[in-house]
């Protein structure tokens, strides 16, 4: 390994030295923030082109990007403290302090989706039409910022040693996230200790560029608004689901050991199937008879 920052053994990739930011004087631009930033701006590149790719005015998606950016932050923030009390009851000024870390996904999908009812209420656009379109910015946006997780060396799963193995200096990663089993099969090289887990960001962001091609094919064919966004809760309810079962960093429901996140994501799809079916019903019992 040549002690490398992260490896992937099985696949010959080995990084030698990857640091976690950008350091200008006595501050530090983390990648992190760089990385979740560049996502942001893609997926509003997207949307702007799925905009105009179905005849829609992309300006009402330019402007509803300040409103959505913002509230999705703090909606992945309340997200993650409100799963992470224990972290901040007794030091409620580290709530605040975002660049410590701790921002949750579904948190801020969960603000964007109300944010965007109340807009599209404002504007009186169809919040389904609406919600099609901008949720193919909002997956891009995870597929990239997902690779925040990896400058971060956090987000990872338990121990493996499958051919996607990733390797760790355990002395980078958090110490609240390394299992007993971790630790079992900990690899020592020339004094340097690496843990091997799997490397749960990178499958949650090759599963949800799936997802967005699917829906992006999906588009032209859709018989109803409100059928896009749906795939996406899908798409990435289950996939989510799953790969949260690998994580050692979940979020909690309190003392119960089960995972917020894996329950939110089986609702989800769950849900969304119904809707899908309901959605997919309507549009039938809506559409013309086949003129003879």
């Amino acid at each position: 390994m040549n002690g490398a920052d992260i490896a992937f053994p099985h696949l010959g990739i080995y990084i030698s030295s990857l640091a976690k930011g950008i350091t200008i004087g006595s501050f530090t631009i983390a990648f992190y923030g760089i990385i979740i930033a560049c996502g942001m701006v893609a997926g509003l590149l997207l949307v702007r082109w799925q905009a105009k790719r179905t005849g829609q005015n992309p300006e009402l998606y330019m402007d509803f990007a300040l409103y959505g950016i913002l509230f999705s932050l703090i909606g992945a923030r309340i997200y993650y403290v409100v799963f992470s009390w224990d972290n901040y009851k007794d030091n409620l000024w580290q709530v605040f302090n975002i660049r410590g870390g701790g921002l949750a996904i579904y948190g801020a999908v969960i603000a964007a989706v109300i944010t965007a009812l109340v807009y599209c209420r404002i504007k009186k656009y169809s919040f389904f039409l609406f919600a099609d379109t901008a949720s193919v910015g909002l997956i891009l946006g995870q597929v990239i910022g997902r690779f925040g997780n990896f400058m971060n060396r956090e987000a990872f799963g338990a121990y493996t040693d499958s051919i996607f193995a990733m390797r760790l200096k355990t002395s980078q990663v958090s110490a609240s996230n390394i299992t007993d089993a971790m630790r079992e099969h900990a690899i020592v090289e020339n004094g340097v200790e690496y843990i091997q887990v799997h490397p749960t960001f990178l499958y949650e962001s090759l599963w949800n560029l799936m997802v967005l091609i699917l829906m992006l094919v999906y588009t032209k064919h859709k018989k109803a608004d409100g059928e896009i966004i749906l795939l996406y809760f899908i798409g990435y309810g289950i996939g989510r689901a799953w790969i949260e079962g690998l994580r050692t960093d979940q979020l909690q429901i309190g003392s119960t050991g089960i995972a917020v996140s894996q329950v939110l994501s089986v609702l989800l799809a769950a849900g969304s199937i119904v809707l899908w079916i309901i959605r997919r019903s309507k549009w039938k019992s809506t559409a013309q008879p086949e003129q003879k």
